[in-house]
C-alpha cells in the first residue's frame, strides 16, 4: 500500500513508497514442514539400514512387505508402514506388488566401498554423542574428548570416514602435482589422526613401495588400527604411534604427511602445523583432506552446509568447529609452505596441499 506523510505547514504532503509485504504463513509453512519431512525420511532410512530392509531389497528387488517381514522375522504390518514411508522418501519405488530400491540407492546407502557412500552418516547423526549429549550439556558447556566416546561411536565415525579415504586414495592424491610419482616410487608416509586404520590399509595397499606411520591420540582407535593392519598382512610396513598431534615427533621424517577429516579437531592447529614442518623432509608434501565448511549464510543454507552444520554439534563438544577451506591456505602460508593448491572433490570434501621448502 502507498502511504502519505504530512509535510510541514503549507507544503505538499510526502508520498512514500509502498510498504513491502512480508512472507505469509502459506509462504513460510513449507520450510518448516520440509524439516519435519526430512526427519521422517532420515529415521526411515536409519531403521531400514539397521533392520536389514534396505539390504534385503537390494538383494531381492520386487519383494513385498510380507516377504520382507518373513525373511527378516519382522512384523508384516510394521514393515508395510516402513515401505510406504520409504516410498514417500524416494528411497524405494514400486515394483509390481512389491518394492525395489530407487536408482543408485544401493550405492549411496549400502556400498561402503564406493566414494559416494553416505549410509554411515545416518547412524552417526543418531548417535548419542551428537545431538543427545549436546542437549544434555547445553547449559554447562561440558566438553569431552575422543576417549570419552563409546566404541560404537568410534566404529561409526570410522565408517563415515571411509569414503573420504576412498576419494583421497588414489584419486585425490593424484591431483596434487608431482605427488603420485613420488608415492609410486616409494617413500615414507605419515597418516596423522589415522583413527581405526582404514586409510592406512588403503594407502599401504595402493602404494606397495611406501612405508607408513599412523599417528593418533586415541588408544582404542589405535588398537583397532593394529588389528586391521595385521589382518591385511601389512604390519611389516606400517608403524603406529600413540600421540596427540600437538606432541607429534617423527623420526625418521616423512616425505608425505596426510591428515584426513581431522585437522579441524586439533586443539592447537598452529602447533600441529609446526610439528608437520618438523616431520617432513625438505620438499615434502602436506595434504589436508577435510570438510569445506561454508563461510557465508548462503552456503549454510545449502544441503551440504546444513549437513555440515549437523556435524558441528559433535565438534563443539570436543571444543572445535569445522573450518572453511581457505583457513588452511592461511595456515600453510603462516608456516612457510610453498606451492599451495586445492582440489574440490565433492561439495563436502576438499583438499588443501603445500610443500615444505
Amino acid at each position: 500500500m502507498t502511504t502519505t506523510a504530512p509535510g510541514p505547514a503549507g507544503t505538499t504532503p510526502v508520498v512514500t513508497a509502498p510498504l513491502a509485504a512480508g512472507p505469509t504463513l502459506a509462504d513460510t509453512a513449507p520450510t518448516v514442514l520440509a524439516l519435519i519431512a526430512g526427519y521422517v525420511g532420515h529415521r526411515t532410512v536409519a531403521i531400514g539400514l539397521r533392520a536389514g530392509l534396505l539390504e534385503r531389497l537390494a538383494e531381492h528387488p520386487g519383494a513385498t512387505a510380507d516377504e520382507l517381514a518373513d525373511a527378516l522375522a519382522l512384523d508384516p504390518s510394521y514393515v508395510s508402514v516402513w515401505c510406504r514411508a520409504a516410498l514417500g522418501a524416494g528411497v524405494v519405488e514400486r515394483s509390481g506388488p512389491g518394492f525395489r530400491l530407487a536408482p543408485n540407492m544401493a550405492t549411496l546407502l549400502l556400498d561402503a566401498g564406493s566414494p559416494a557412500y553416505v549410509g554411515g552418516v545416518f547412524g552417526v547423526l543418531e548417535a548419542h554423542e551428537v545431538f543427545g549429549r549436546f542437549e544434555q550439556v547445553l547449559a554447562s558447556g561440558e566438553r569431552m574428548w575422543w576417549e570419552d566416546t563409546s566404541p560404537e561411536w568410534i566404529a561409526a565415525v570410522s565408517g563415515t570416514g571411509t569414503p573420504f579415504y576412498t576419494r583421497l586414495v588414489p584419486g585425490g592424491l593424484e591431483r596434487v602435482p608431482g605427488l603420485a610419482a613420488e608415492l609410486d616410487a616409494g617413500c615414507r608416509v605419515a597418516d596423522t589422526a589415522c583413527g581405526a586404520g582404514v586409510g592406512l590399509v588403503r594407502m599401504a595397499t595402493t602404494y606397495p613401495r611406501c612405508t607408513f606411520v599412523g599417528v593418533d591420540g586415541d588408544r582404542h582407535s589405535l588398537d583397532l588400527a593394529r588389528a586391521r593392519v595385521d589382518a591385511a598382512g601389512l604390519g611389516d610396513r606400517v608403524q603406529l604411534v600413540h600421540s596427540a598431534l600437538e606432541d607429534m615427533e617423527l623420526d625418521p621424517p616423512a616425505r608425505v604427511v596426510v591428515n584426513n577429516i581431522s585437522m579441524h579437531e586439533c586443539r592447537d592447529i598452529d602447533r600441529v602445523a609446526q610439528n608437520v614442518v618438523a616431520a617432513l623432509e625438505p620438499g615434502g608434501w602436506f595434504v589436508i583432506s577435510d570438510f569445506p565448511f561454508p563461510d557465508t549464510d548462503e552456503g549454510l543454507r545449502t544441503v551440504p552446509g546444513r549437513i555440515m552444520s549437523g556435524i558441528q554439534f559433535f565438534e563443539a563438544q570436543i571444543d572445535d568447529q569445522l573450518l572453511p577451506r581457505s583457513a588452511y591456505d592461511d595456515l600453510l602460508t603462516r608456516h612457510g609452505f610453498t606451492d599451495l593448491g586445492s582440489v574440490q572433490l565433492t561439495p563436502m570434501h576438499a583438499l588443501t596441499h603445500g610443500r615444505r621448502p
